[in-house]
């Protein structure tokens, strides 16, 4: 089989073609969801120092007092964060909420171990998250 530059050519760009079509895909698939930036200047430090407020957003997690509209926000993707071990997280959403969470849990132990029976009642996640807390990743 004779093969002339022009077909050559025409193959070679066939598959150009396919390797980006492949590359694009992939790039596609392995994009990570993550949650809403919004909430990303949170100065997590000071909801923590005021035990407070703290407790407060504790009550709204625990669906046991009122809710700011952003705690509500907040108290929605907990479960997946905490399930997950926060895979959807920009890293400052990680770094923000080991902060809350080492708030909750020195400040408000009893508090946090509601939250825990809460959204992870059989234990299940527990240890990877807790992995996940002492990381600095």
């Amino acid at each position: 089989m004779k093969h002339t530059v022009a077909s050559c050519r025409v193959k070679l760009s066939s598959m150009r073609a396919i390797i980006l079509s492949v590359l694009a895909a992939s790039l596609v698939c392995n994009a990570v969801e993550t949650y809403d930036p919004k909430f990303d200047n949170i100065d997590a430090q000071v909801l923590v120092d005021d035990i407070f407020l703290l407790k407060n957003y504790g009550k709204c997690f625990l669906n046991k007092g009122p809710c700011t509209p952003e705690a509500r926000e907040i108290r929605k993707i907990i479960p997946d964060a905490i399930k997950t071990t926060c895979a959807k997280c920009s890293p400052k959403q990680r770094q923000l909420i080991r902060v809350v969470v080492k708030g909750f849990q020195t400040k408000l132990p009893e508090m946090w171990k509601d939250l825990e029976d809460k959204i992870d009642p059989t234990k299940e996640y527990r240890p990877a998250f807790a992995e996940f807390l002492k990381r600095s990743d």
